[in-house]
């Protein structure tokens, strides 16, 4: 996870970039490449960048991005929140195989259907973002609906536009601008943008939430990073520097003492959740890793506390075909709907025009020392200090 200002160093001026307009609101995105060779960048990794549209069923009109950093494929949907779909390197996918297959337009989710739950009609996503004004389950908070994880997830990216430096490293910048708006609601701004170096196998996120109103408003934030096979499987195991865990619902309760390992696909299992609170080094920095069974691959998700203070551990490993999940969420927020969690301080507040800013990094593990040195890289987060295991849930729920 890369703190970067775009500038190469202190009382620099900005490195040059090409710069390109993929989507503008004004107009109809065309679909468009291009590549390291056109550019004139002559490197031992060529990259490519290609927007293409999606035709047919639900996924009619939506945009995707497809990064090729010449080591690692990133596609993002600019349709659907600038979520990242998938990331593949050679014969690893981060990623998961939902029971729904195509990427759906936003046109075609209620997500208030299905008692709020209509977001799961479109969830299918390697990141899939949650907020800005709300997050966790649907219910009812001051008189309101809320439904699940909110709205940005199903809003389209009004302007995206690409930047490649001219000077190595080359880095490949994807910016994309949301607005999450309501009459008399909310007014926020939201600029989310990727990166990734030509030949690495990861990428970084740094969104920047604006409250663009004249009032102060809550907002919650909560980043949904789900991995499924090859990584998630009979044995894999969750990793990270713990000061606190906790079974979300009586349903965690019962299986807290093996929170941190993974069961193959289990017919009736559905899912289980966690509510951790990380620690983080001098800086605020934390990771948080899964790897296989045999400890040789895996991904590293790294964040910081100030901005994403607390962490879900979602493990939903029921059948294939239902969808063989596991979910690592950094986030300002748990998962239970706002109106409980005002009560645990996790409802914060942003002034008028007050920004808030979210990074995360997304590493792929490829081999059992890229696994070992993330793992010890947690062991110096962790420090020796203890993790405190609560055997209660956080917030009575009536024994859901």
């Amino acid at each position: 996870m890369k703190k970067h200002s775009g500038l190469d160093g202190p009382g620099a001026t900005p490195a040059p970039v090409h710069e390109f307009v993929l989507i503008d609101s004004d107009k109809a995105p065309q679909d468009w490449r291009i590549d390291s060779r056109q550019l004139g960048i002559e490197i031992a990794k060529p990259f490519s960048v290609n927007l293409r549209t999606l035709h047919g069923g639900r996924q009619e009109g939506v945009s995707l991005i497809d990064i090729d950093n010449g080591a690692m494929t990133i596609t993002v949907v600019p349709t659907r929140g600038m979520n990242v779909l998938r990331a593949v390197a050679d014969d690893v996918r981060l990623g998961w195989d939902s029971p729904v297959a195509e990427v759906v337009n936003p046109a075609f989710i209620e997500r208030d259907a299905r008692a709020g739950l209509g977001w799961l009609e479109g969830f299918n996503e390697l990141v899939t973002r949650c907020g800005y004004e709300w997050i966790g389950h649907p219910g009812v908070d001051n008189g309101e609906l809320l439904s699940l994880h909110g709205r940005v997830s199903n809003i389209p990216a009004s302007r995206v536009v690409l930047s490649i430096d001219s000077k190595p490293p080359h880095t490949i910048r994807l910016r994309g601008e949301l607005k999450e708006q309501a009459f008399k609601k909310v007014d926020f701004a939201i600029s989310s943008e990727l990166s990734t170096e030509p030949g690495s196998l990861g990428f970084d996120l740094d969104d920047t939430l604006t409250n663009r109103g004249d009032y102060p408003r809550e907002y919650q934030a909560l980043y949904h990073n789900n991995f499924g096979t090859p990584l998630l499987e009979q044995g894999a195991r969750f990793v990270a520097p713990v000061r606190q865990v906790s079974p979300f619902n009586e349903r965690a309760r019962g299986e807290l003492a093996e929170w941190q390992s993974y069961r193959g696909p289990t017919e009736g299992y559905d899912e289980t959740v966690y509510n951790l609170i990380p620690y983080g080094d001098a800086l605020g920095e934390s990771l948080a890793v899964l790897h296989n069974r045999a400890g040789d691959r895996g991904v590293a998700v790294a964040f910081d506390i100030a901005q994403l203070p607390v962490f879900s551990l979602w493990k939903n490993t029921d059948t294939e075909r239902q969808g063989y999940v596991t979910g690592l969420e950094p986030g300002t927020s748990f998962a239970y709907n706002r109106r409980f969690q005002r009560s645990l301080g996790l409802v914060p507040t942003i002034g008028p025009r007050e920004q808030r800013r979210f990074q995360l990094g997304f590493r792929l593990l490829a081999d059992q020392a890229d696994v070992e040195q993330a793992l010890q890289r947690i062991d110096e987060i962790q420090a020796g200090r203890p993790t405190e295991v609560r055997e209660t849930p956080l917030v009575d729920l009536g024994g859901v």
